[in-house]
């Protein structure tokens, strides 16, 4: 038991909140740091709702995967230079606001593959994605 030092001797029955305060805000402080962290590492992309999914816009850069690795646009085989100056002419072509990548990857391919394809598409300023995958039968 904690006693008064002094004159009077009553018992302190009164909570100091001062660490318990001090602990809150360090957690605080950890915890905004690491959201900001979490959150620049990730890639920004814009999934389509089941609204979109029905009505894909006509002018998208459709890209694709194999399971080997080897990107394909528009279904030729191509690197990432020519990936990257179609990215542009494609961006040209129909503008910042319209442009669109479809991404269609096997189930199998190296998930790196896949974002290196997405890091190229980006540096060529193509912000807008959506991943296509294969409807499940219920």
């Amino acid at each position: 038991m904690a006693y008064a030092r002094g004159d009077d001797d009553e018992l302190i029955s009164g909570i100091n909140v001062t660490p318990l305060v001090d602990v809150v805000l360090v957690l605080l402080v950890v915890t905004m740091v690491t959201a900001t962290y979490v959150t620049s590492r990730s890639i920004p992309l814009d999934p389509p709702t089941v609204h979109q999914a029905s009505a894909t816009p006509v002018a998208a850069l459709e890209v694709s995967i194999d399971r080997a690795g080897v990107v394909f646009v528009d279904a030729a085989p191509v690197d990432d230079a020519v990936l990257r100056q179609r990215a542009i002419d494609y961006l040209a072509r129909v503008g910042a606001e319209q442009a669109r990548a479809t991404l269609s990857a096997d189930r199998v391919a190296a998930h790196g593959d896949v974002v290196h394809v997405l890091d190229v598409l980006r540096d060529a300023h193509i912000a807008h994605f959506s991943i296509r995958v294969r409807e499940v039968a219920p």
